[in-house]
């Protein structure tokens, strides 16, 4: 578990949520598709019918959230694809 801060709360997060999160402001600019994200962490070929991606994503949005609701800090872009948001 890797924990952090925002604002004046505590957000604890799993080593996938953390890689997923570290990967995004890595290249905040870059927009990965499930494939590159799936890849990226877990080091294998990606399967269409997945759902893996978006249930961390999912779950780093809420953790994130409990900071600062007022705030979504990943945006999707159509087709499923995430980038950090500006």
């Amino acid at each position: 578990m890797e924990g952090g801060k925002i604002g004046e709360t505590i957000v604890t997060l799993t080593a996938r949520e953390y890689a997923i999160l570290e990967l995004l402001l890595t290249n905040p600019n870059k927009v990965y598709s499930k494939s590159n994200i799936f890849k990226s962490i877990w080091g294998d070929e990606f399967l269409d019918d997945d759902n893996t991606v978006n249930v961390h994503v999912s779950r780093l949005r809420t953790k994130l959230s409990s900071g600062n609701n007022k705030e979504d800090y990943i945006e999707t872009i159509w087709g499923m694809e995430y980038k950090l948001k500006k």
